[in-house]
């Protein structure tokens, strides 16, 4: 998962970060002149180059280096996995269930940009960045957004064109085939000063810092970077290494920085862009729009969802009484209604599934008193029941008056009315707020580094669920940014992916939200519901996409001049 928006990892599958002006990066696409030259609005920044970091986990720079991405794979727009034929023959197969062995099989061809070999190398690298051992990486400078795939690793192997993973003995898990982790090239970590990287966990850890600080100029997919600036933009042209099965068809593709749906809107009608996939909806913005034959706007549902967390390591909120009264006081409908007051948008329930899925249930429902309800006598009556002393200030049973801190993305409208709210919400029970933004591009280093009381972003998923329990909520996960702790979590969380039954898998993750709801670590809100925006007569190939984290840039690759 990707939070943006966070990007909830999809490792062999799962929850990115949800919430400056490019110089000379040319302009939007002139559909009578030919120009194949195409510039794209991303609505954030990032500050780190490494996806595979806990800081760098997030959708924004996922969605940058989405034209040079290398990944095995993805999910399409009806939710059916897709191999990636630029690095797989085939798609991956079960070798065996004990222990649980993964055959990849690769494109003969496979090879990065600069005409080298894609190999199980790459694959080893990427496994040593995210195991969480020491005897891999240093693990000062690897922070992985998760370990939950790499801990469980046993052995990479290569024979022919065949990649073989193999899992340590009684590893199990139902969606080995959704291998979806971003990999960066081994032989570019050794050319840099880290020829050991296999052996020495130190060069190890540097390899990974240096991909984290240095823009890339590699990649596998239709596109390379030729030119970057971190949080601004990267500029692509087609790789002529390419070993996908579409030809890429743009000479030059910018990703830059847009900042907030209003500004997306108005670079799109003044033609700088050609189009976007804004991380913040609003009906407002695109309303603006609607009547213009010359913009296309299609709304769909996608997998990002909002939701607020606590910093248990605050003094007051370390109480899990105090922590249910705050999610009790705040009122999800309340939120809905005045974020979004005509569009259809439903409160979330559940942490890892969504109404639509065979495996919801009402977690949030079934909370006591019910968190989201909004319900100020009940979150007082908690408060007074645990010694509280409640009023137009909260006094704790100490008597300490409770004061909390809230952030929200700077420029995102949905997220500063939520913090607004909560603020409102919260003075109803004597809790003072005081509100802070998050600057663009530094909500990864606001969450990995604790800097919160209270936090809402966004996790970005597929319809991938297993790896979402751990990396939520695991004691040991890098993205679990509250430090969530309870006993017997971590046990439970182990049993979603001891099985290949999907089924049994999704009743585990379900008795691991049974645990997570009452102690109210993290409030779901809403599923977002999401935008593309494009000109007309500038592209075409576009297809949005709610199960990809990528959106609208999963078919990169088809995109072509209107």
């Amino acid at each position: 998962m990707r939070p943006a928006q966070a990007r909830a990892f999809a490792l062999a599958g799962t929850a990115a970060l949800a919430a400056a002006a490019l110089g000379a990066c040319g302009g939007g696409s002139d559909s009578g002149s030919g120009d194949t030259d195409v510039t794209w609005g991303v609505s954030s920044g990032w500050e780190s180059w490494n996806e595979n970091t806990a800081d760098g986990n997030n959708s924004y720079i996922h969605q940058a280096l989405s034209p040079s991405a290398t990944a095995l794979g993805d999910f399409n727009q009806d939710g059916d996995w897709v191999f990636n034929d630029a690095l797989l023959a085939s798609a991956p197969e079960l070798a065996a269930e004990s222990p649980l062995t993964v055959n990849y099989t690769l494109n003969p061809d496979a090879q990065w940009s600069d005409g080298e070999p894609f190999d199980v190398d790459d694959f080893t690298y990427i496994w040593h960045q995210m195991s969480g051992k020491a005897e891999h990486c240093d693990q000062t400078q690897c922070v992985p957004a998760s370990t939950d795939w790499g801990a469980n690793v046993a052995s990479i192997t290569q024979e022919g064109d065949v990649v073989t993973m193999t899992y340590v003995d009684g590893y199990l898990d139902p969606e080995w085939q959704y291998f979806q982790t971003p990999m960066y090239p081994a032989h570019i970590a050794a050319a840099n000063g880290f020829p050991d990287w296999a052996t020495d966990p130190a060069q190890m850890g540097g390899s990974a810092t240096w991909f984290t600080q240095n823009p890339p100029t590699w990649g596998t997919g239709p596109y390379k970077p030729v030119d970057a600036a971190a949080g601004d933009y990267v500029t692509f042209e087609p790789n002529e290494n390419y070993q996908g099965s579409v030809e890429p068809a743009l000479e030059k593709l910018t990703m830059k920085v847009v900042e907030g749906t209003e500004s997306i809107i108005t670079e799109l009608r003044q033609g700088s862009i050609d189009g976007s996939w804004p991380s913040e909806f609003s009906q407002e913005e695109l309303d603006k729009v609607a009547d213009d034959d010359a913009v296309t706007t299609e709304v769909y549902e996608g997998s990002i969802w909002l939701h607020i967390d606590t910093n248990t390591r605050n003094e007051f909120l370390g109480d899990e009484v105090l922590r249910r009264a705050v999610f009790t006081a705040i009122d999800n409908a309340d939120i809905i209604a005045k974020a979004y007051p005509d569009t259809e948008v439903t409160a979330r329930k559940n942490h890892f599934f969504n109404e639509q899925s065979d495996f919801f249930e009402d977690a949030l429902g079934a909370s006591d008193p019910v968190q989201g309800s909004g319900d100020a006598e009940a979150a007082n009556a908690l408060l007074e029941g645990a010694g509280y002393t409640t009023g137009d200030t909260l006094m704790t049973p100490d008597g300490k008056p409770v004061t909390l801190q809230f952030r929200y993305g700077e420029g995102d409208a949905t997220r500063t009315l939520a913090g607004e709210l909560v603020q409102s919400y919260l003075g109803e029970i004597g809790i003072d707020v005081t509100l802070e933004a998050i600057p663009d591009g530094q909500l990864g280093a606001v969450l990995s580094e604790g800097e919160f009381d209270l936090v809402i972003f966004g996790w970005s998923g597929t319809p991938a669920f297993t790896t979402a329990p751990q990396q939520y909520f695991g004691s040991e996960s890098s993205s679990n940014f509250g430090g969530f702790t309870l006993d017997g979590l971590d046990e439970a969380i182990a049993k979603v992916r001891s099985t290949t039954d999907i089924a049994e898998s999704a009743q585990f993750a379900n008795a691991v939200e049974d645990m997570v709801v009452p102690a109210a670590f993290t409030l779901p809100i809403f599923d977002e519901p999401q935008s593309v925006v494009y000109l007309n007569g500038s592209l075409d190939g576009i297809v949005p996409n709610g199960n990809s984290q990528a959106g609208p840039m999963w078919n990169i690759q088809e995109w072509k001049p209107a």
